[in-house]
């Protein structure tokens, strides 16, 4: 098994959207490549939500003697996340040890072959889940996700100090807005901290309801931005 690139995709920020440019992001490069998405968000789990597959149970294969999780699809891109193992109505109320267990299984015991790119849908926060994924997993790259408002701005700047102290590198941020009037107060606090822009998503109901099989341009434009920069 061997994946190329690991990319987190990060906001402290709950709310920006980042679950669904992170689907949106995976299910666009997973026409050409081979993709998979790890969702890192134990307590509130999304990716099975936002791809209709709620009562989808990943397989278990054993391999070598050992038994993984064969990872779900969405048409050609990988997926595992808590959601596909905990019922919809059940709620993770798990201490820290326990939650980093889990993300821990997930990566280790499933079965993603060969990848071009693993992409992590991170949680909220910068607790836990980000101490396991830069100690367990060494994601090669970060991307941020920010949306015009200044809670989410002050919060993303949390995620650019916890990433730049755990020495994974950020790509950039990706700039969201998630509601369909402009709510923007600049940006300039990333750039002056020299956070490449890497691209815009304007308000679309396609990425605000999630339709994998109609994203805009500015997904493909964000994602060939992406691998130009890795």
């Amino acid at each position: 098994m061997a994946i190329k690139k690991i990319i987190a995709i990060a906001s402290a920020k709950g709310g920006v959207g980042k679950s669904s440019l992170t689907a949106a992001i995976g299910s666009s490069m997973s026409k050409k490549l081979k993709v998979g998405i790890l969702d890192a968000d134990i307590y509130g789990p999304n990716q099975h939500l936002l791809f209709n597959l709620n009562t989808t149970k990943p397989k278990l294969i054993t391999k070598d003697g050992k038994k993984f999780f064969e990872p779900v699809k969405a048409n050609l891109l990988s997926l595992n996340s808590m959601g596909f193992i905990l019922d919809d109505d059940k709620a993770a109320i798990w201490r820290g040890p326990m939650l980093s267990g889990a993300i821990r299984q997930l990566m280790d015991s499933t079965d993603w072959g060969d990848l071009d790119y693993l992409f992590i849908d991170m949680p909220p926060g910068t607790g836990d889940a980000y101490l396991t994924v830069a100690k367990e997993i060494k994601p090669d790259y970060s991307i941020l996700i920010a949306t015009g408002n200044k809670l989410a701005i002050h919060d993303v700047h949390k995620s650019i100090a916890a990433f730049e102290k755990l020495n994974i590198k950020i790509l950039g941020f990706i700039e969201n807005n998630t509601s369909n009037h402009d709510s923007s107060i600049g940006f300039e606090s990333l750039t002056d901290l020299k956070i490449k822009h890497i691209g815009s998503v304007p308000f679309d109901t396609n990425i605000f309801n999630f339709n994998e099989d109609n994203l805009p341009n500015s997904i493909l434009d964000i994602t060939s931005k992406i691998q130009s920069l890795v």
